[in-house]
This record gives structure tokens, C-alpha cells and sequence, in this order.
């Protein structure tokens, strides 16, 4: 197979005294002032158990037969499921797969495999998600997020074509498809290319072993999702895989609105690199970088919060990876404050609603600008 290492950009140094220096400091003291713990707290575990409940409970329901012959229940279970689905990637998957359960990786490596329970495989997560996405977020042909398929576009530095004219319109169907496209197709393509680009090392997998464990993995998926509803929930066929789908919709469509305007909006900065005779790089430090492609939503919404594991403080995620969600609403006064003191951007959006609206406002500009 042909290597085809990626064409890596480099961050501007940040500098002495820079704001990462600073709001690095600040937030250490906060928690050693406070005798802190980084990690996940009492409330987290508690919110781990409920997250996993919401998901396994109306399985158990429908595969016991306990849901009834309700075909409306039935459904209604599914749709309890896709909440936990939601739950589980943004509260559960999301935070262990960062290492911020605990400061044993073991701990965290464990509770990250839940993540091939509900479909994924967490190799080509943690490529995606914690390496390409985290790094280089926003930079067209690094971040996976935004590079997608060709008929959306997500960023100004990616070709538009006629159609992207009305990806505001039918984008939303996509997302719906996120996840379902993730538990089928998606995994396999990633750990190709992957390879390609030598990314498979760093998690000490050959393409070979990769392919066999997912492979492994989507049969287990599939067999305990699909095949025991089908053989005992008692059941038709068709109301299953309605039930199926209904359960990706949901999880699919939530996801992409969770990510999506934390990134894809009108003041992200989607900078290009500048390119000399041996190398490209950025006119940003990699903390200033973050902060200008990246929006934080609703920051008043304690449930919406809690429900989707603090994603609504992107920034802070961004900034602090290895910091539990559930610490990000006491730690964002703090990134706030110090980033108006540098004369920096935070970007920021009232409501769930409004944060939406203004990413729908983005996909129709850049479906009709090149800017």
C-alpha cells in the first residue's frame, strides 16, 4: 500500500507570557486552590450509570418481550435508546476516549470501549477525533470533521459546487445519517486511509488486525442491535429496523447539531496556511488557533449541558482535553476572562436555537460565497 504521509502544517510558537501560559496557570490554581480533582467526580459516575441505563434498559425491555406488543412503545423504546446513544457518545465515550475519567489510562481505556458496544471502533475515533480534529481544527485536508463528503461543504478553503447552494436545506438529512454511516461504512474507509498516512503506528495496529476487529466488532453490533430484537421482541421485521432507524435519526441528527455549530459558523476563522519552499504553517500559535474556530453555545442551559457533556463549552474542551466535562462551566469564566485580557476572540452564542439558526446561516454561505 502506497504511504502517503499527511501534509502537516506547524502552529506560530506561542510565545513568552502567551494566553495559553496564562489561562493554563489560572486554571491550575483553580483547581489546586480548591482541592480539585481534574478528573470525574461523584456527579460524573452518577452520570455515567444514567447515561448507560437510558441506553440498556429499553433494550432489555424489547428483547425480554417486557415492552409488550405495543408496536407504539416498541418505537418509543428505540427512541429512548437514541437519547442514550447521544448520551453515551457525548458524556460517556467522549470523556474516557480523552483520558479524563481518571488518571489511570487503564481505567479510562476500559470505560472508552463502550464505544465499540454502540457501533464505532475507538482507534480511528481517537485518529479522528483527538488527533486531526483537536489539532488542526478547521484546516481543510486536516480536520476529518469538516472534510466530508462532496456534497457538503463545510469550509471556504473546500471547492463549492452548484448544489451547496442548498446544503442548508438538505444538510440537516445528512446528519440524521451520521451515525448510521459510522456504524457501517465509515470505520473501514478511515483505517485505510489511515494507513496510508501511517496514522495506524502511534496505536501499534497493522491494517490487517484493524480490519479484523472491526470486522469483529459490527458483527457483535449488529447481532446484539439488530438479530435478537428480530428473534425475540416478538416483533415484525419491519417494525425492527423502523425502530433501528428511528434510534441512528435521532442520535445522528443531535450529534451533528451538538459539533457543528461549535465550528462551522460565520466567525470561525478558517485560516489557511501560509506555505514557503519547505514548509506550510500557521500565523497563529495553536491556542489562539482553537479559539478562533471554535463557539461555545448556551452557557446558561444547565440540563442541555449536562445532557450532552459540557460540549456547549467547546472552547474550554479544545483548550483543556484532559479536563472531565463536568468541571467546564467553573473553568469558563476563567478561559473568558483571560482571553479579553490578551484581546482575543471568544465566540460565543446564547442559546441552542440561535446557535443552530447561525450555523444553518453559514451552510447557505458557503453553498453561495467564496470568501
Amino acid at each position: 500500500m502506497k504511504v502517503e504521509k499527511l501534509d502537516i502544517v506547524r502552529f506560530a510558537p506561542k510565545g513568552n507570557d502567551s494566553f495559553y501560559d496564562s489561562v493554563v496557570s489560572k486554571v491550575k490554581d483553580y483547581f489546586e486552590g480548591n482541592d480539585i480533582s481534574p478528573f470525574a467526580n461523584t456527579a460524573m459516575w452518577v452520570k455515567t450509570f444514567t447515561m448507560l441505563l437510558l441506553y440498556f434498559v429499553p433494550y432489555i425491555a424489547m428483547v425480554t418481550g417486557a415492552a409488550g406488543d405495543n408496536s407504539w412503545l416498541f418505537l418509543g423504546c428505540w427512541f429512548v435508546m437514541g437519547l442514550g446513544m447521544i448520551g453515551i457518545g457525548t458524556s460517556v465515550m467522549h470523556d474516557a476516549n480523552h483520558g479524563t475519567y481518571s488518571p489511570n489510562k487503564k481505567v479510562n481505556n476500559t470505560i472508552g470501549y463502550i464505544l465499540e458496544i454502540v457501533g464505532g471502533y475507538t482507534v480511528t475515533w481517537k485518529i479522528q477525533h483527538n488527533l486531526l480534529h483537536h489539532t488542526y481544527t478547521n484546516i481543510a485536508g486536516l480536520d476529518d470533521d469538516i472534510d466530508s463528503i462532496v456534497l457538503l461543504r463545510f469550509s471556504p478553503r473546500q471547492p463549492r459546487y452548484w448544489f451547496h447552494r442548498y446544503q442548508y436545506l438538505y444538510a440537516w438529512f445528512f446528519y440524521m445519517m451520521m451515525t448510521l454511516y459510522w456504524m457501517t461504512a465509515k470505520d473501514y474507509l478511515q483505517v485505510v486511509r489511515y494507513k496510508q498516512h501511517e496514522l495506524l503506528v502511534k496505536h501499534k495496529v497493522s491494517l490487517r488486525q484493524a480490519l479484523f476487529r472491526i470486522t469483529l466488532y459490527k458483527l457483535f453490533y449488529y447481532g446484539y442491535i439488530l438479530v435478537l430484537p428480530l428473534l425475540f421482541s416478538g416483533m415484525p421485521w419491519y417494525t425492527v429496523l423502523a425502530g433501528f432507524v428511528i434510534m441512528h435519526f435521532i442520535a445522528g441528527l443531535f450529534l451533528s447539531c451538538i459539533f457543528q455549530p461549535s465550528h462551522i459558523m460565520e466567525e470561525s476563522a478558517f485560516a489557511a496556511p501560509l506555505t514557503t519552499a519547505d514548509t506550510r504553517h500557521m500565523a497563529d500559535s495553536w491556542a489562539v488557533h482553537e479559539l478562533g474556530n471554535t463557539t461555545n453555545f448556551s452557557p446558561n442551559s444547565r440540563i442541555l449541558s449536562w445532557f450532552i457533556g459540557g460540549l456547549n463549552y467547546q472552547i474550554e474542551h479544545h483548550l483543556f482535553t484532559k479536563i472531565c466535562h463536568v468541571h467546564y462551566p467553573k473553568i469558563a469564566p476563567i478561559v473568558k476572562s483571560t482571553a479579553i485580557a490578551f484581546g482575543l476572540p471568544y465566540h460565543e452564542q446564547p442559546t441552542f436555537l440561535k446557535a443552530l439558526l447561525q450555523h444553518a446561516k453559514m451552510l447557505k454561505k458557503l453553498g453561495e460565497e467564496d470568501f
